[in-house]
């Protein structure tokens, strides 16, 4: 072969990597579309005939008189008025509901939704934690706490700052002592909530003490983009100690067999989490992914069980908040395993955001002010960790453009025997003391960066909402072009940045030949060129926070390589260092001999078939 592979080699295996990583990634959310339109074509087919108005009317007169036989010594709950406790603090406030005893709505203070109100929790219809109980002596009758209404939240203040809300279930029968207590404690500058439930007559209102816990919970859409969102979506759950989660698209139920610690919902940004202090003793979960036009993201069922304690008192916590890296690791559950930090086939990166990533992001944000500048400073904090392996590789670029002469030289003695002049190219390389894949390495080295920057610039929360420049939100893309219609393989925007990245990896690619050996095979003579073009397509849809990082990058690689060429690099040292490795006895690696070995061989065979042919 008679042109350099060098910095060419870098790209082919860069963009390789590239589309295999998008191409697994599309694959993915054709799975996610798959399994959802299975889900939905199941659903479909169960759902019941549509009743007649008459026959709907018929069927809730008949619901309302099962409950109110099942209630039992209850009957005077199932009616009554909802009313509603409020707790603010500084970072959220919730509404606590008679009706069940159990929150009716969480909003984050520190965070808007796309209304440019506060993003609110658990708010829908569909949210509700519930479990049966007993509504007989003999056991037989049973009615869910749900549908009860308990007596008015009462609000007790602490010294520490935490507020406690009591409600009170009672039998109406007065031979019956039986009751239930929910009782929740919000603590300052805490997401999560304490949900304790005291069972009086433990022995009447469950049978064999088992609770038969069901918590229901809509992630409704909180991002602009809801198809990124749902992928980036997940169950997380801890059985047996043992972390392990599951993206909504891949399955759409998870059993559980051994104790659960917690179960929970991860929807990008935003975690919802129900804990059991003394684990949860078995159960199950599924859940459903509404039509896009919904605007809700999933929703999810959870039915658990738990063996209630002599005390009768269940202990169990709620958390709302965000998905917040340090926040979830204060609470030692396991539950910032569910951020994605590199998971799957990524999990090789999750070290590198943990350990280095993560703490660099933090200690800049501490005292920059625009995340957009930060992430600027993060990308030159990686470039400058790993220019000393750049310098190598400019050098070896050098090194090469040195031996431009003697390559064409090559090339006018062998012509077009492609196999000789690949023998003496390597020759000519071992004698100079040159490494022709030596500008590979920091293209390579690229790769697991970009994977746990695109890892964690897709789960962090601190870029929700924050803008720089066009961009209104770095944690989207940005869509400051809009076409008005979808085109294919595009979308229905043009990412500004993605733009940016594109053109600044085309200067790299002409920057790069320029200072390589002429090229003659035309697929690695033009890939670099190709590389730029397909990144629009790749970019476009992804966060803008990771193509202003890569444009970033681009630039410092631009500004290092005109730099390390022009000014550090002494290229009258080069050669004499070429002259001098020449003059040095060469050693041969096995590989080197075996290669070379292979070439004679290719050689011996190609003159042998000429012969033939003559």
């Amino acid at each position: 072969m008679n042109f350099d592979r060098n910095t060419v080699i870098g790209f082919v295996v860069l963009a390789a990597l590239f589309f295999g990583f998008f191409y697994f990634n599309n694959k993915e959310n054709a799975n996610f579309q798959k399994e959802k339109a299975r889900i939905d074509s199941i659903a479909n087919a169960q759902k019941p005939k549509q009743d007649t108005l008459a026959e709907k009317i018929g069927l809730a007169k008949a619901d309302s008189v099962n409950k109110m036989v099942n209630a039992g010594n209850f009957q005077d709950a199932l009616k009554g008025t909802e009313e509603l406790v409020t707790i603010k603090t500084e970072l959220f406030t919730i509404a606590f509901t008679n009706k069940g005893a159990q929150p009716k709505w969480i909003e984050l203070n520190k965070f808007k939704n796309m209304d440019s109100g506060h993003v609110k929790l658990a708010g829908s219809d569909f949210d509700k934690i519930s479990y049966a109980i007993n509504t007989a002596t003999n056991q037989k009758s049973q009615t869910q706490t749900g549908d009860l209404f308990f007596r008015t939240g009462t609000v007790t203040k602490s010294a520490d700052g935490s507020q406690t809300v009591s409600f009170t279930l009672a039998s109406s029968d007065s031979s019956s002592s039986s009751s239930v207590t929910h009782q929740f404690i919000v603590k300052p500058d805490n997401y999560m909530i304490d949900f304790n439930v005291q069972l009086n007559g433990v022995n009447e209102l469950l049978s064999g003490g088992i609770m038969n816990l069901s918590w229901q919970y809509e992630a409704a859409q909180q991002e602009s983009d809801i198809s990124f969102e749902k992928q980036n979506t997940q169950i997380g759950y801890v059985e047996k100690g043992e972390f392990d989660y599951h993206t909504i698209g891949k399955r759409n139920t998870v059993g559980f067999k051994d104790p659960v610690q917690w179960i929970g919902v991860r929807q990008r940004f935003f975690n919802s989490f129900l804990v059991a202090k003394n684990n949860f003793t078995s159960g199950s979960m599924e859940w459903v992914i509404p039509d896009d036009n919904k605007k809700i993201v999933v929703q999810s069922t959870t039915s658990m069980q738990l063996q209630v304690p002599a005390s009768a008192k269940v202990e169990l916590s709620l958390f709302y908040g965000p998905a917040d890296y340090h926040i979830l690791k204060t609470y030692d559950l396991k539950m910032s395993n569910l951020i994605n930090l590199g998971q799957g086939m990524y999990a090789f990166v999750r070290p590198l955001n943990r350990f280095v990533i993560l703490p660099v992001w933090d200690f800049l944000k501490g005292f920059v002010g625009s995340y957009g500048l930060v992430i600027a400073f993060l990308t030159l904090f990686i470039r400058l960790v790993i220019s000393p392996l750049s310098y190598k590789s400019y050098l070896s670029g050098a090194k090469m453009k040195a031996l431009r002469p003697e390559i064409a030289l090559l090339k006018e003695k062998h012509g077009g025997d492609q196999q000789a002049m690949s023998v003496d190219q390597m020759k000519l390389f071992r004698e100079a003391g040159v490494n022709p894949l030596g500008g590979c390495i920091p293209a390579l080295l690229q790769i697991p960066i970009f994977f746990a920057l695109f890892s964690f610039f897709s789960s962090s929360v601190d870029l929700r909402g924050e803008n720089f420049l066009w961009a209104n939100d770095l944690s989207a893309f940005d869509d400051v072009i809009k076409f008005g219609t979808n085109i294919p393989l595009l979308g229905s925007h043009l990412s500004l940045f993605t733009i940016t990245a594109v053109i600044t990896s085309l200067f790299i690619s002409l920057y790069s030949m320029n200072m390589s050996p002429d090229q003659s095979n035309p697929v690695l003579k033009y890939m670099p060129y190709i590389f730029p073009v397909f990144l629009l397509f790749i970019f476009n849809k992804l966060p803008s926070a990771l193509t202003w990082y890569y444009t970033v990058s681009n630039i410092i690689t631009l500004i290092l390589q005109f730099v390390i060429q022009n000014y550090i690099i002494d290229h009258n040292k080069v050669l004499a260092k070429i002259e001098e490795n020449r003059k040095k006895p060469k050693t041969k690696s096995k590989w080197q001999e075996r290669m070379e070995q292979m070439q004679e061989q290719q050689k011996k065979m190609k003159e042998i078939q000429k012969k033939g042919k003559k």
